[in-house]
């Protein structure tokens, strides 16, 4: 039987050494000249002479071709339950935004520096590391605000019709300056990443003062229209201005997004315009939040011991504290007293998600798998497309060795989430185990695709063509998708 073998978070970055792509970026970001980068990188025109400006349709072209070129270099980050609360606070928050075309892709990047960003064509990246820095969901959306309005006031474009005489490929450098921002640390790290911004500011790639407090203006009105608090957003400007104060490096973010002193009072300038109310903590993000510090704890135990002293002293939530406590002693396989802490909560909250699923892991590690598998089949009898419990279950049921009943959930949750690369995974690994060699085949293109790995992604299709010569009408479709692919590659060739 084959099996797709397994991937460090699941991302074939690991076929690029961290030596290779640090190479790569470097010549893309700083030794090319702009000729050599609009030759090099096949990256969509972004315009023609008679337009004004970059078409919505141009960027949305750019953005997918961006996405995957990303993708390929940086791990991404599969945790479900942050990944759907991070896409439906970016969601709540694009309708209240001026968006026209609120079309989305989340990259989530496991990464504990403070930083995310914004791409045209609709794709924002986050940083675990952000919400480990952000004291409240008012916060986090301050910073995801802000970066909704460099693309709803369509910044990017309008810097590349400035430049256009120059002809100056900001998406590579912007690309070069994100992975690096992604994949290093240390004093080097920071060395080329200021490097690369320092480049960026030299050939006016970074946002103009006027665009920065557009979209400060405009991401706090997103806020205020989605019933956020505005004034988050100078208290999260004020916290990273302390942070740059007390640290010889500053966030990723800050290099791209500078704070000042007068930023912060015309933060707060506007937000004392709005009327005074009280807002509620929302236990979701501080939930995600327990999750991203338990990622980024030095070990499990570390985290318990953290988590231990917030239950037992101060903590901006006392009930993320004790789910974060019950997650690390999970992992501590201290598994008695992680089912008291999270019978606590459930006793207060039964039907809430994050704690079902932390029960059924208590369950599915102390060898209860079955108990584990009927409460999560329980929960997606109520609420079958549920992303979190779909992947779950899904995972218990390959570890069971229930190989169809897992191949029946995740051939229709991929069809929910067909661009979820963490779902063709673990589609590819179970029809490996079932047998199936053309599924396995199938399965892993899409993977490959996805983070824009075009040619093992043609390998694993002239494959399953080999096993549809029969089916005509398989191999036509198979035929088509190798075509696709051929087009997305010439759109995302790097010729170094």
């Amino acid at each position: 039987m084959l099996t797709l073998l397994t991937l460090k978070n699941h991302n074939p970055s690991h076929l690029f050494t961290l030596s290779h792509c640090w190479v790569k970026v470097l010549l893309i970001c700083l030794a090319l000249s702009p000729s050599t980068f609009a030759n090099d990188i096949q990256l969509p025109e972004l315009g023609d002479a008679s337009s004004s400006i970059v078409s919505p349709q141009k960027e949305r072209q750019l953005g997918q071709t961006w996405l995957r070129m990303y993708r390929s270099q940086v791990p991404t980050f599969s945790d479900p339950q942050m990944y759907v609360y991070l896409e439906d606070l970016l969601n709540e928050l694009a309708q209240h935004s001026q968006l026209v075309n609120r079309q989305l892709d989340l990259i989530l990047v496991k990464n504990s520096s403070l930083n995310a960003f914004a791409v045209p064509g609709g794709v924002v990246g986050v940083h675990t590391g952000l919400l480990t820095f952000a004291e409240s969901e008012a916060q986090l959306a301050s910073v995801l605000s802000h970066e909704l309005a460099h693309l709803s006031q369509r910044h990017f474009a309008r810097s590349v019709e400035q430049q256009r005489k120059n002809q100056i490929p900001f998406m590579a450098a912007m690309l070069g300056s994100l992975i690096l921002a992604a994949t290093t640390g240390g004093d080097a790290g920071i060395a080329a990443l200021t490097a690369t911004q320092a480049a960026a500011l030299d050939s006016k790639l970074r946002f103009s003062r006027k665009n920065e407090q557009e979209a400060d203006r405009i991401g706090m009105l997103t806020m205020t229209n989605a019933g956020i608090d505005p004034s988050a957003m100078g208290d999260m400007f004020e916290n990273m201005l302390q942070t740059t104060r007390y640290s010889q490096r500053p966030p990723e973010f800050l290099l791209t997004h500078p704070v000042t002193e007068n930023r912060i009072a015309d933060a707060r300038g506007r937000a004392s315009q709005y009327p005074m109310k009280q807002y509620p903590a929302i236990l979701e993000y501080h939930l995600m939040r327990a999750r991203a510090l338990m990622v980024h704890a030095d070990t499990p135990q570390a985290a318990v011991k953290y988590f231990r002293s917030e239950v037992n002293g101060e903590s901006l939530n006392k009930e993320a504290s004790r789910y974060g406590l019950a997650l690390s002693l999970t992992q501590t396989n201290q598994l008695n007293q992680a089912q008291e802490h999270i019978q606590i909560l459930l006793d207060r909250n039964p039907n809430k998600g994050a704690y079902l699923l932390a029960q059924a892991d208590i369950h599915a590690a102390g060898d209860n798998i079955d108990t584990a598998l009927t409460l999560l089949a329980d929960q997606l009898s109520k609420n079958p497309d549920n992303h979190p419990f779909n992947i779950r279950y899904a995972e218990l049921l390959l570890k069971a060795g229930l190989y169809p009943r897992c191949e029946e959930i995740l051939k229709a949750h991929v069809k929910r989430r067909p661009k979820d690369d963490y779902v063709w995974y673990l589609l590819a690994e179970v029809h490996g185990l079932a047998g199936d060699i053309l599924g396995v085949h199938m399965a892993r293109a899409e993977y490959f695709i996805l983070n824009g790995t075009y040619d093992k992604a043609q390998k694993q299709l002239n494959n399953a063509l080999k096993l549809s010569k029969k089916n005509y009408h398989q191999t036509a479709l198979l035929e088509e998708r190798l075509k696709d692919i051929k087009k997305m590659q010439d759109k995302s060739n790097f010729n170094i």
